[in-house]
């Protein structure tokens, strides 16, 4: 008999807006039995039909719903929605690399596919979409009959449902190392060994806006990863550009990419912990024209906000205090617990305790193939602002 998921009171207004997670808390009653991974059907408290999609007793989001009609996952199902997104994207003009499916917004919950030239690379962070593997590789072939597809489900996030990690190519013969076009200029994307999926293509958008205040400026890149700021305000026009990170393997990553667009000259690298870093010009009372804070997720969890929160500020006050009068700090966040008000309000108080006086001339989010659904805070992650210091 297959799973029915019948919810407490009240608890379906937000299935009803579109949102596609039920909390094991907010289940009143399962009936039923199947394995984890199972579809189960979702009803509110008056047995009224909600939506379909796969169980996970090991996980707290019990259900995540991607099916609101009688529809079964077929093949069909998966290509169609693959299809669709896939769509949408070239309708916004994408085309070399982009994220092809972004999970629950392209109702898909826990696939993600990121296109690289012609490789796709996927992660697959949910049981049933893992149980569907198949389905989606052979999916993904027919709508883009891809060179190669490669997997990269190393995240201790699919532990929680009951899954090993995992790493490898799925289809095809291809090199793991490719190069893609972003904004016009030529980057190195390491599939098996850069960071998430290769690429964080999230930032596409930001990263070519920041090239209106590089023009002849000193350029401070911290947490620069494989340089794609740094690439980008060299291509504007700036004097000199000092890329800092604490990986090696990334720093290797930005000479590369430094030399493949003829800014070797321009982009010159340190290793050091950043706060470290920060600290040091701080010290030597070095000051640049722009600075560029792009940090890891400070927390993975919601009981770590408060520490998070305090890390913001910190560097967030270091960097404002070695920007020039005039100058800019660009300054993201890609924890999704600290809202966009939250960061802001960090905002003002690094602003308040550094002692310097900023306006905001932009403030962004993710790039438009990572589009988030109103429905689901939890997909608008990323924070983007750009301060003037006056």
């Amino acid at each position: 008999m297959p799973y029915n998921v019948y919810l407490k009171k009240n608890e379906d207004k937000r299935i009803r807006q579109g949102f596609a997670w039920v909390y094991a808390n907010e289940a009143a009653k399962i009936e039923g039995k199947g394995r984890n991974g199972d579809i189960a059907c979702v009803f509110d408290c008056n047995n009224s039909y909600l939506g379909k999609g796969y169980i996970n007793h090991l996980s707290k989001i019990l259900v995540r719903i991607f099916i609101r009609d009688e529809s079964e996952p077929t093949e069909e199902l998966f290509e169609n929605r693959i299809r669709k997104a896939k769509e949408l994207r070239e309708k916004l003009g994408y085309g070399n690399c982009y994220r092809a499916v972004f999970s629950e917004s392209d109702n898909l919950p826990g696939l993600i596919v990121d296109k690289y030239a012609d490789i796709l690379c996927v992660q697959i962070l949910t049981l049933g979409m893992e149980l569907n593997k198949d389905k989606i590789i052979s999916a993904l072939v027919k709508v883009f009959n891809p060179k190669g597809i490669y997997e990269r489900s190393d995240t201790a996030s699919r532990e929680k449902e009951g899954l090993k990690q995992f790493k490898g190519k799925l289809y095809g013969e291809f090199d793991t190392r490719t190069e893609i076009e972003e904004n016009g200029l030529r980057m190195t994307v390491d599939l098996e060994n850069g960071q998430k999926t290769g690429y964080f293509l999230d930032q596409k958008e930001n990263r070519f806006a920041v090239r209106r205040y590089c023009k002849d400026a000193e350029v401070l890149d911290l947490f620069c990863n494989v340089g794609g700021f740094s690439v980008n305000a060299a291509f504007a026009g700036a004097k000199s550009v000092t890329a800092v990170d604490i990986s090696e393997r990334a720093l290797d990553e930005v000479k590369m990419n430094a030399k493949l667009n003829g800014f070797e000259d321009v982009i010159q690298t340190k290793c050091a912990d950043v706060f470290e870093a920060l600290r040091e010009y701080k010290k030597e009372n070095r000051k640049f024209d722009v600075v560029i804070l792009d940090p890891p997720a400070f927390c993975k969890s919601a009981d770590d906000v408060k520490n998070a929160y305090r890390g913001y500020k910190d560097i967030n006050i270091l960097g404002m205090k070695l920007v020039k009068e005039g100058g800019y700090l660009v300054t993201a966040s890609c924890t999704h617990y600290i809202s966009i008000a939250l960061f802001e309000k960090m905002l003002k108080e690094a602003s308040a305790q550094s002692g310097v006086s900023a306006r905001v001339t932009e403030i962004k989010t993710q790039s438009p193939d990572h589009a988030s659904l109103l429905s689901a805070d939890e997909s608008t992650y990323l924070k983007f602002f750009v301060l003037q210091i006056v």
